[in-house]
């Protein structure tokens, strides 16, 4: 008969978990040295049983932690767990033995307590370059060997042991060894104190009582899980999108449809209906992605730490109420060895799209349309030592309106939580400066009770000749209104050559190995979110703010809000003229 903690004890369990996994990423991001790990925490960490459930994760990017289970589960096809050591070290990223993509490498430690095998210590990290056909990032590519270097289920340590060989064989194969290999160890480190942690907890506590918390702690996530899914009126609701194209065939969208269906405490996720996979890299391996999407859209709809009231641990259990369904074949679940390197734009798709469908069902937890896409951008070039340099970089979008406020501006929004490179660090370490950065002046917010999000602008040059990809998306699809809100604005990828006068061109979101020359300036602006609820019930005060944040015109605040505005001698230029305001809004409510 199995013991049951008492909930004082499971608690102070559970936060000894937490804070294990926070230490484990905040050792990683640390000692890393590219900036996409350093800088931007492009990164998961955590611990997970026998069983290859999540015991708990970092804070991080939620796409990471939620994959490194199908990590473990690929890995187990080459490695059983009768043959782990105490002091291995697996490393792992292919995409269809349940990577989330090739970049994200994932290292691996046994934990062993008192000579038994009791769990793995674990963390994924987006590595800078693994020699793929063109530097940092791809999108035209043909299959899956064209990523880099596919590395599943390798022991980079055996028994404390280094493999010299693979570790040579990485350090070959990438154009930026110095970095990778650092990283490398990063991770290695990283997952050492996972182990270390997790030992010492039991040694505190006893295996048998850390193991039944761990079980108890995610049989409790899936509870609140299911009690907030069985509030959902069970049914099915669709939501339909598309892509602008896969990077090759200009022209041609690729639909996108998720229906959601709610049975009791259940919920399924299907993608049926959504593109055939695609022959460029703009598929999703449905083990490390596609699922993972699906789970966190209904943990961050339905389990939001600061909308809960409880202690929600971030683990498991909160995965099991939900079922991933997308046709082999599709571009939700490629065959192999279809290329699936470029895949967040099309997840955090799926998540705006999960949104849609249950708005509404779940109007005061659900937003307008989202950017949801990423602007993921590679720069990069060949020193006169022969040394390649390269720069991947994140660039932030924005939310749609919410219940009760606005969209943020210029965030990391839905499954990306990274942060942006700091321009300093970039001018320090490479040839490219920025130009600008900014919030977007060249379109109005998404209007509404609640506005959408602004999103926001960038432009880089380069100093030298060089490469540049560019993977990202929504140039087309317009974030969408919700509850009377106006619909938001779509993205633009522009270039043009700071050394003569030529007029800046659009160019497609997804620009694969374009060669760059010194002058060359690509600029980036990301969508902006749709509004929430009529635009006409918005308080006056916060189309004034926006008036005098540049965010908007006087015109645009009497066309779209009904706001009529007069010049003030107070220090501002605008104020309110609240009289005229509620006779034109009667006027425009009644038209």
């Amino acid at each position: 008969m199995s013991m049951t903690i008492d909930p004082i004890t499971l608690q102070v369990i559970g936060g000894a978990l937490h804070a294990i996994a926070e230490q484990m990423g905040n050792v990683l991001y640390r000692m890393s040295y590219s900036s996409i790990i350093r800088e931007s925490q492009d990164l998961g960490a955590g611990l997970f049983d026998l069983d290859y459930n999540t015991l708990c994760e970092s804070d991080s990017t939620p796409m990471h932690i939620g994959s490194i289970p199908g990590y473990l589960r690929g890995i187990e096809k080459s490695i059983p767990l009768s043959d782990w050591h105490e002091g291995d070290v697996v490393i792992h990223n292919h995409p269809y033995f349940g990577a989330s993509h090739s970049p994200d490498i994932g290292i691996v430690m046994p934990i062993f307590y008192c000579g038994e095998l009791v769990g793995f210590s674990a963390n994924t990290a987006h590595h800078l370059d693994i020699g793929a056909a063109t530097p940092g990032l791809i999108i035209d590519v043909p299959d899956v060997f064209a990523e880099g270097m596919l590395l599943n289920g390798l022991k980079l340590v055996e028994a404390g042991k280094r493999n010299d060989t693979l570790w040579r064989y990485i350090s070959g194969n990438t154009r930026v060894p110095g970095l990778v290999m650092r990283d490398l160890e990063a991770q290695i480190a990283s997952a050492e104190l996972g182990v270390k942690r997790f030992c010492e907890l039991m040694d505190t506590y006893g295996r048998a009582t850390v193991e039944q918390a761990s079980k108890q702690l995610m049989d409790y996530s899936e509870r609140m899980l299911r009690r907030e899914i069985a509030k959902i009126p069970d049914g099915e609701y669709v939501a339909e999108g598309f892509l602008d194209d896969d990077g090759r065939t200009r022209g041609v969208h690729l639909p996108i449809k998720v229906t959601v269906r709610v049975t009791g405490d259940d919920v399924e996720v299907d993608m049926t209906g959504s593109s055939p996979q695609v022959p460029t890299a703009y598929n999703v391996p449905f083990e490390g992605s596609t699922k993972v999407a699906c789970y966190f859209a209904f943990r961050a709809l339905l389990l939001d730490t600061y909308t809960n009231t409880e202690y929600i641990p971030q683990n498991e259990g909160s995965f099991r109420p939900v079922k991933v369904t997308a046709p082999l074949g599709c571009i939700f679940n490629p065959i192999a060895p279809a290329a699936c390197e470029a895949r967040f734009n099309q997840i955090q798709r799926i998540v705006d799209l999960i949104i849609k469908a249950l708005a509404p069902v779940l109007p005061d937890k659900c937003t307008a349309g989202n950017a949801a896409c990423l602007s993921f951008a590679s720069y990069s070039g060949v020193r006169d030592t022969g040394d390649y340099w390269v720069l991947i970089e994140v660039n932030e979008a924005s939310m749609g309106g919410r219940p009760k406020s606005d969209g943020p501006d210029t965030i990391e929004e839905l499954m990306r939580n990274t942060r942006n490179n700091p321009l300093e660090d970039l001018g320090m370490h490479l040839p490219v400066i920025c130009d600008r950065y900014e919030i977007r002046d060249d379109v109005f917010p998404g209007a509404g009770e609640f506005r959408g999000g602004m999103g926001v602008v960038k432009s880089q040059r380069f100093l030298v000749p060089g490469f540049m990809t560019h993977e990202s998306d929504r140039n087309e699809d317009v974030p969408w209104g919700i509850f009377g809100g106006a619909e938001g604005v779509t993205a633009a990828v522009r270039m043009h050559n700071h050394n003569n006068d030529s007029a800046p061109i659009d160019v497609p979101a997804k620009i694969s190995g374009l060669r760059a020359e010194a002058g060359d300036v690509i600029t980036y602006l990301s969508p902006g979110g749709g509004g929430y609820g009529p635009s006409l019930k918005r308080d006056p005060n916060k189309v004034l703010d926006d008036l005098l944040d540049g965010y908007i015109t006087p015109d645009h605040a009497r066309q779209v809000y009904g706001v009529v505005v007069k010049p003030v001698t107070n220090g501002y230029q605008w104020g309110l003229d609240l009289p005229a305001t509620a006779k034109l809004r009667a006027s425009l409510s009644m038209a």
